[in-house]
């Protein structure tokens, strides 16, 4: 049996961190609350949780 590799949990990848303080990597869903972030996709933002979805503009 293969041994497991220590990893960082996911939810610290949205997060930086510096001797101020945290901050956000990523936007929050303007729905669900600050608690939820949005997923980054090719062409827009949304939220797994309920649905909500934003555009980008054409470049």
């Amino acid at each position: 049996m293969a041994k497991k590799k220590n990893e960082k949990y996911g939810v610290w990848k949205f997060y930086k961190t510096d001797k101020d303080g945290l901050e956000r990597l990523r936007q929050t869903c303007p729905k669900c609350g600050s608690g939820v972030f949005l997923a980054k996709h090719n062409n827009r933002l949304s939220c797994g949780r309920c649905g909500y979805t934003a555009f980008a503009g054409k470049k």
